[in-house]
């Protein structure tokens, strides 16, 4: 979890997130994961966020392509 909303920041190219008066005008991914048994990262718990931008070329290098569907109902 972010510890400022105030100074979120891609971890991959390092680009703060947009703000209009402490509203973040820009969306993102927010990756938490729990490493468990079978791997060498077992008790370990990682969080990182990527930006639109690094996650759109990130995906571009996948072999099996993600999956997309459109939302409906925005929330």
């Amino acid at each position: 979890m972010f510890k400022d909303l105030n100074q979120i920041s891609c971890n991959k190219c390092g680009k703060q997130m947009k703000r209009e008066n402490g509203v973040i005008k820009q969306d993102f991914l927010e990756v938490t994961k729990a490493w468990g048994y079978f791997s060498k990262k077992d008790g370990k718990t990682c969080n990182f966020t990527i930006c639109e931008e690094c996650f759109d070329k990130m995906i571009e290098e996948f072999k099996i392509p993600v999956e997309v569907t459109d939302t409906i109902e925005l929330l």
